[in-house]
C-alpha cells in the first residue's frame, strides 16, 4: 500500500509540470494582465547617481521613492498624502514630477488633461523639503502646460492660453513674457498640432544654462486651414476645430524669440526672410548668449545649422546638411562642456553615426563608422574621452550599447544575449540600467557598472517566466526573404502544435512606413501581439515582413522609396508572399490575409487592390487612404507636395486602385481621430460604393487614432478576431 502511494506521489509529481504545459491561450487573454511584464518605470537618476527616483502606488497613495542604486533600500520622500494646500478639495495626486537643480524643491504635475498626443494642459504645485510646505504654481484658478523650474530652482515658467510666462517662487510675483497668444491664431511656447505630431515635442520652451534668458517658439496659425470633428454625444452633436495643414496647404509661420527675464525684453532671432520653413529644434550652447537654431527648408532635403546671438538677435549659418531624399530630425545635438566643441549624428555616410565638429561647424571627425546606424546616442564623458551609444552593429533585429574613445579607437561592446536593450545612463556616466529582452524572455532590468559589470537585477520578471512556461505559445521563428530587389527581414509565428505537412491559412501584420521595425529580437506584450499569439492557437501562421523603407538598415535601404509611398512597399510585400509560398509547403496559398494600422491601414488595403490574385482577406485600421488628406510635415518629407508630385499621390493613394478590389474587405476608423482623420475611410467608401465593391466597415464616435476608452479595444480586437476566423 505505501509503495503504491509512494508510486503515484511520484507520478503525480512528474505528470504535474505536463499539464501545465498543457495550458491554452484564450482570447481574454489578449486584455488581462497574463503576459504584461513588471517594470522599473520613470526612473528620475538624483544629481549625485547614487541613488534615483520613481513613483510607486501604495494603497490608494502615491509615493515618490528614493532607491540606493546598490542596495536597493528606498526611502519615501514625499507622498500624496503629504501634499496639502487651503481650500483645495481634493488630495494632489502626484503624476509627474521636476527636482530643482539642488533637490531642494520639487515641482509637482497633477490633474493632467490629454490634448493631442503629446500636449497636456494640468495644475502644478511646489514642494519645498526644507519647510516641508506645498504652494500652488501660480494664482490662477485655470490649468497650466509645461511648467519648469529654473535651472536655480528659484523661478519657473510655464503656458497659459498660448502665453508665456515666468514666476519668482519666493514672491509668488508673475511676470507675463508675451501677451498675444490667441486660440487658433497665435501660440507661444508651445507648438501647433503639426509641429507637435511630426516633429514630436509639444513643450516649446527653454530655460538659459544659468536661467537668465527664455528661447521660445511662436507660431502664427492665421492662414493655416481649420478640421473639425464631430463630437456625438449630445442632443446637437458639437464640433472640435483645430489648425490641420494638409499636403501642400499653408504652414503656421514660426518666429523664436529670446526674452531676459532681468531687462523684461524679448528679441527676435533672424531666421531668414523665407517664412515657408520648419524649426524643428532649437538648444542652448554652453554659452547663455548663444542659441543653436536648426532651421529646414519645406522639403526637409536641406537643414542649416545656425547660432544666434541672443543679444543682437544676428545668426550664422556654421553646417549646412543636405540630402538627395530627407533628412531625420533628432535630440542628438549635443554641446559638450569645454564650450569648444559639439557632437551631431547624420547619416551623411549612408548610415546614422557620431560625429564631432569645432564650434565653427568643421568636422573634427566621425566617431562612429561601419554598414549599421547608431540609434540612439547616449552622451559622451568629458571626464574619459568616451561616447556611449547604441547600435545595430550586431543585427537591425537587435540593440546592443557601446562605448567608443572620442578618436574613434577603442570600441567596446557592454551588453550580451542575442536580443534588445534599452539603457537608462545616469548623469555622471558611472551606472546604467539595461533592460534586455527577447521575443521567449520578458525584459530583464539589471543595473550595471559604466564598464558593463552587472551589479544587481532589480527585476526579473521571474513570475512571469513561470506563467509563460506554462502556456503552448509559438515562437517566432526570424527569416530573411530574398527578392530580386532587395533583401527582407521577417518572422513566422506557427501553431505551437505546427505539422509541416498540413497546409495553414496566413495573416500577415504590417505597418511598413519610412523608418519603422516591424521585425524586432524583443519581448512585446501589446493586444495585437498577443492577439498574433491567439491566432496560432487557433490554426494560423502569423507572418511580418519589413519592406524596403523600413529603418535599422541605412540609408540607401530605408530612402529609396523617396515620393514614392505605397509602391515600392507593396510590391515587397506581394513578393515576400510569393517567395514564401514557393518555399514553404504548409503555407495555403488560397488562403492570404493582411491587416495594419495606419500606414499599415494603407498597405493592406494595397496589397488587397494590387495583389487579390494572392490575397484574400485584408483589414484596413485607421488607414490614409490617400496622402491628399495628410499633414505637411509628415507626408511632404517623403511626397514632396502635391503639386510637384502628383503622380506619386495618386499611385500612393488606396482609393486608386479601389475598382481593383476582391476578396474579403474590412475597414475601420475612429471618429474623432485628429491625426488620420475620418474623412480617408468616408472617402475610400465612395469610391468602393462608387465601383461596385463590396466590403465591411465599423466606426467608433469619437475615438481617436488609438481607439480605445471603457471597453472599445475589446470590442475592436473581438470584430477582426471574428472576421479573421470567418473569411480566413
Amino acid at each position: 500500500m505505501n509503495r503504491l502511494f509512494l508510486l503515484l506521489f511520484v507520478l503525480g509529481w512528474i505528470v504535474q509540470p505536463v499539464r501545465a504545459q498543457e495550458k491554452e491561450l484564450a482570447f481574454e487573454h489578449v486584455f488581462d494582465d497574463t503576459f504584461r511584464p513588471e517594470g522599473i518605470q520613470n526612473v528620475n537618476w538624483m544629481r549625485d547617481s547614487q541613488y534615483y527616483t520613481t513613483l510607486q502606488r501604495v494603497n490608494g497613495d502615491i509615493e515618490i521613492r528614493k532607491y540606493d542604486i546598490l542596495t536597493g533600500d528606498y526611502e519615501v520622500l514625499l507622498s500624496t498624502s503629504d501634499l496639502k494646500v487651503p481650500d483645495r478639495d481634493k488630495p494632489i495626486i502626484i503624476q509627474d514630477y521636476q527636482f530643482s537643480a539642488d533637490e531642494s524643491k520639487l515641482l509637482v504635475k497633477t490633474d493632467i488633461e490629454a490634448i493631442w498626443r503629446r500636449s497636456t494642459r494640468e495644475n502644478y504645485f511646489i514642494y519645498n523639503f526644507e519647510t516641508g510646505k506645498t504652494q500652488k504654481l501660480t494664482r490662477s484658478d485655470q490649468k497650466q502646460q509645461y511648467a519648469q523650474l529654473s535651472p536655480s530652482g528659484e523661478k519657473a515658467a510655464f503656458v497659459q492660453d498660448n502665453n508665456l510666462y515666468w514666476v519668482d517662487l519666493e514672491t509668488g510675483e508673475e511676470t507675463d513674457i508675451t501677451t498675444d497668444g490667441a486660440l487658433n491664431t497665435i501660440i507661444n511656447g508651445t507648438t501647433d498640432w503639426v509641429y507637435e505630431e511630426e516633429f514630436g515635442f509639444a513643450r516649446a520652451w527653454y530655460w538659459s544654462p544659468d536661467g537668465s534668458k527664455i528661447a521660445f517658439y511662436r507660431f502664427d496659425e492665421s492662414d493655416v486651414k481649420e478640421f473639425f470633428m464631430t463630437e456625438w454625444k449630445d442632443l446637437y452633436p458639437g464640433l472640435t476645430r483645430f489648425k490641420y495643414p494638409k499636403a501642400g496647404e499653408e504652414n503656421s509661420t514660426v518666429k523664436i524669440g529670446v526674452y531676459d527675464l532681468e531687462k523684461d525684453q524679448t528679441k527676435w532671432m533672424d531666421i531668414g526672410s523665407e517664412n515657408d520653413q520648419y524649426i524643428p529644434r532649437v538648444n542652448w550652447t554652453q554659452d547663455p548668449d548663444v542659441l543653436a537654431i536648426r532651421r529646414m527648408n519645406r522639403l526637409q532635403n536641406k537643414q542649416d545649422l545656425m547660432l544666434a546671438d541672443v543679444r543682437t538677435g544676428q545668426t550664422e549659418i556654421i553646417k549646412t546638411e543636405r540630402s538627395d531624399a530627407w533628412i531625420d530630425v533628432n535630440d542628438d545635438l549635443k554641446f559638450l562642456e569645454n564650450g569648444r566643441e559639439f557632437v551631431y549624428t547624420s547619416e551623411e555616410s549612408g548610415y546614422n553615426h557620431i560625429y564631432l565638429y569645432d564650434m565653427e561647424g568643421e568636422q573634427i571627425r566621425q566617431v562612429t563608422q561601419g554598414t549599421w546606424e547608431v540609434t540612439n546616442y547616449l552622451g559622451f564623458n568629458e571626464n574619459t574621452g568616451r561616447f556611449y551609444y547604441v547600435s545595430t552593429e550586431e543585427s537591425p533585429l537587435q540593440r546592443h550599447l557601446y562605448s567608443i574613445k572620442r578618436d574613434g579607437t577603442g570600441k567596446k561592446k557592454l551588453t550580451e544575449g542575442s536580443g534588445w536593450n534599452e539603457i537608462n545612463m545616469s548623469p555622471d556616466y558611472k551606472y546604467y540600467i539595461e533592460t534586455f529582452s527577447t521575443p521567449t524572455l520578458p525584459p530583464q532590468y539589471t543595473l550595471h557598472e559604466i564598464n558593463g559589470k552587472r551589479l544587481r537585477t532589480l527585476e526579473d520578471n521571474a513570475e512571469l517566466q513561470q506563467n509563460l512556461s506554462e502556456f503552448q505559445l509559438p515562437e517566432k521563428e526570424f527569416i530573411e526573404i530574398p527578392l530580386k530587389q532587395a533583401t527582407l527581414n521577417g518572422y513566422l509565428l506557427k501553431p505551437h502544435d505546427f505539422d509541416p505537412d498540413k497546409k495553414y491559412p496566413v495573416l500577415f501584420y504590417v505597418y511598413g512606413g519610412p523608418g519603422s521595425q516591424s521585425v524586432q529580437k524583443n519581448y512585446t506584450s501589446s493586444h495585437r501581439s498577443i492577439w498574433h499569439r491567439y491566432l496560432t492557437a487557433q490554426g494560423y501562421i502569423v507572418a511580418s515582413i519589413d519592406n524596403r523603407g523600413t529603418g535599422g538598415r541605412g540609408r540607401a535601404f530605408e530612402k529609396q522609396i523617396y515620393k514614392q509611398l505605397g509602391q515600392y512597399e507593396v510590391e515587397d510585400q506581394i513578393d515576400a508572399a510569393e517567395y514564401l509560398i514557393r518555399e514553404f509547403d504548409f503555407i495555403d496559398e488560397d488562403r492570404l490575409g493582411i491587416w495594419g494600422w495606419s500606414y499599415g491601414g494603407l498597405m493592406s488595403s494595397l496589397v488587397l487592390a494590387r495583389g487579390s490574385d494572392l490575397f484574400g482577406t485584408a483589414i484596413a485600421v485607421a488607414p490614409v487612404t490617400s496622402w491628399r488628406f495628410y499633414d505637411t510635415i509628415y507626408t511632404e518629407r517623403f511626397m514632396q507636395t502635391p503639386q510637384m508630385n502628383p503622380e506619386g499621390y495618386r499611385r500612393g493613394s488606396a482609393m486608386t486602385y479601389a475598382h481593383q478590389m476582391e476578396g474579403n474587405y474590412l475597414l475601420v476608423h475612429g471618429m474623432g481621430d485628429d491625426n488620420v482623420h475620418f474623412q480617408n475611410t468616408v472617402e475610400m467608401v465612395n469610391r468602393l460604393v462608387e465601383a461596385g465593391v463590396p466590403f465591411e466597415t465599423m466606426y467608433y464616435p469619437n475615438r481617436n487614432h488609438g481607439i480605445y476608452g471603457g471597453n472599445t479595444r475589446e470590442h475592436l480586437f473581438n470584430m477582426l478576431n471574428e472576421f479573421i476566423l470567418e473569411k480566413l
